[in-house]
């Protein structure tokens, strides 16, 4: 492994762990809620909304994201570029699971 691999190799599991804390901290519903939904409402929409299923939808997206990551990580360890395909479902699956998820909430809220 040359050094270039390795200090890519640590960037990368630095990204897995954080976005494993993210998802960690948003199943607990604790922390800062990174969603769109809560960060471009306003202030009385904040008081007033439901946090939990934002937190869930985050938690799971960020979940999903540090496994991509790990998935590059494990690409750099082993050398093996093929390895890199599994980023294609999961990605795909991180977006379509937050587009079907924010259709879902959105007609939670409407009743």
């Amino acid at each position: 492994m040359t050094t270039g691999e390795l200090i890519t190799l640590i960037i990368v599991l630095f990204l897995t762990g954080v976005l494993l804390l993210l998802s960690i901290r948003s199943f607990l519903q604790r922390g800062l809620l990174l969603n769109n939904a809560y960060l471009y409402a306003s202030k009385e929409e904040r008081e007033t909304m439901n946090k939990k299923p934002y937190y869930k939808q985050s938690a799971i997206v960020f979940c999903i994201l540090s496994v991509v990551f790990l998935v590059v990580g494990l690409s750099i360890v082993v050398q093996e570029d093929k390895i890199l395909l599994l980023e294609i479902p999961l990605t795909v699956g991180a977006i379509t699971y937050a587009i079907v998820s924010t259709v879902k909430i959105n007609k939670q809220t409407e009743k």
